[in-house]
């Protein structure tokens, strides 16, 4: 069977956690988009962890980790953090990497800051991964699949036919040190070196996987509001963040996905520029992002500190919808132990007019948050295993969450650790 663990809104909703504990039941993790710009946090037996580009399921000795076509692979920072997570005591996972995986380059990363340099306050608020260089590449045919490597003339050709569109624009748009033809082929001599183990051909695997009834979990990055099509454009990432891009960028049947679990948050945070329309500020604000999380609400990858905001139950049941959602996975829940009243967003007023359906950005810019403020529970929640033994508040706020959003809510977390979960019967 296959699974797929997406995001409903900006990211940060707590991915990292379910993944790695639906990950005790699978056979196959794949990783099926984007790159190193934005992490999963997990909290398990061998301590806390940043990933970025491995699979949340790398803690299991019976798994395979994959990345995928889909992802934009840094060659280096992935075996960096297999090797930060070994020195940690993790056993070394079983990882293969697709074939057809593209390459982020060195000159990516420098595009991406040249970039956000260049735009100065009009910026798109990149982490400066080199990602949206990465995927204009691959889209405009420039880019380079990790099977390249493997054709040595072929790829010396390539690399000379490519950074002359390269230097053109370091020299006339961003008046920057040109790239030098030779240094990138050696680069990319060491990056065979490292990834030449883990290459197969991902996708016939899974084929012959799904054939023997294996259990593959697909794991996306970030969330349904920074899809680039349906998304808050172009404040977005620059893939597809959507379970139906798991079957592209996996590379399997997209009638094989069964079960689409998204994760909510039980409020709001974001990173990076765009609209946020229950956007808090101030000293609540600095309250909710300081109880937040596992050590507080600041990006996994970056360090920045997330914006924050009340539920949004109107981008939530957008962000569910498009995803295609069997199943919500409702997160940090025990955070709001704290709140004698929690305020909920249930509607938009745009020019004058009440709206709950997700508009396109232009709109979305003007947007104001429509509340509903529901009573608190006042106590810590953590340790709790079943779903009659949460305090009634909190179940009327689980049980008010789950009418507006129109998904099941069938996964509650009360706590960053593996086994700080509640399951609930629909």
């Amino acid at each position: 069977m296959v699974r797929a663990v997406v995001g409903a809104n900006w990211g940060d909703e707590g991915k990292g956690k379910i993944t790695d504990m639906l990950g005790k039941e699978s056979d196959i993790i794949v990783r099926f988009q984007g790159g190193a710009n934005a992490g999963h946090t997990i909290v398990n037996d061998y301590g806390k962890f940043a990933l970025h580009t491995l699979p949340s399921g790398v803690f299991y000795d019976h798994t395979t980790s994959i990345i995928g076509n889909g992802v934009a692979l840094n060659i280096p920072v992935l075996f960096n953090e297999v090797k930060e997570i070994v020195d940690r005591g993790v056993p070394m996972p079983k990882i293969l990497v697709s074939d057809r995986a593209q390459m982020v380059m060195p000159y990516h990363i420098l595009f991406d800051e040249y970039e956000e340099e260049r735009l100065a306050g009009k910026s798109f608020g990149s982490t400066k991964s080199g990602i949206a260089p990465f995927y204009s590449d691959k889209y405009a045919k420039i880019g380079f699949q990790v099977s390249e490597l493997f054709d040595e003339a072929s790829l010396k050709e390539k690399i000379e036919r490519v950074i002359v569109q390269k230097n053109i624009l370091l020299e006339h748009l961003y008046h920057k040190p040109l790239l030098n033809a030779d240094e990138i082929f050696n680069t990319l001599m060491e990056y065979k070196e490292m990834v030449a183990p883990y290459v197969c051909d991902v996708s016939a695997f899974l084929y012959e996987a799904i054939k023997e009834g294996k259990n593959i979990l697909l794991e996306g990055q970030l969330g349904s509001l920074k899809d680039p099509d349906h998304g808050i454009y172009p404040m977005v990432t620059s893939s597809s963040t959507l379970a139906a891009y798991g079957a592209i960028g996996a590379g399997i049947p997209p009638y094989e996905i069964k079960q689409i679990i998204t994760v909510c948050k039980a409020y709001s945070s974001a990173v990076g520029a765009g609209a946020f329309v229950s956007e808090i500020f101030g000293e609540e604000a600095d309250e909710l992002r300081r109880r937040g999380g596992d050590g507080g609400e600041y990006g996994a990858t970056t360090g920045r500190p997330r914006r924050m905001g009340w539920f949004d139950c109107v981008a939530s049941r957008y962000g569910c919808r498009i995803q295609g959602t069997t199943d919500v996975a409702f997160t940090v829940l025990d955070v709001l132990g704290y709140l004698d009243e929690i305020p909920v967003c249930v509607g938009y007023e745009i020019d004058g007019e009440v709206t709950k359906e997700f508009p396109t950005t232009g709109k979305l810019e003007k947007a104001k948050p429509v509340l509903e403020v529901l009573p608190g529970w006042n106590c810590d929640i953590r340790g709790i295993k079943t779903y009659e033994e949460l305090p009634e508040n909190c179940r009327k706020y689980i049980e008010f969450v789950e009418e507006q959003l129109g998904f099941p809510i069938t996964m509650i977390s009360n706590g960053p650790g593996r086994n700080d979960i509640i399951y609930r019967n629909k």
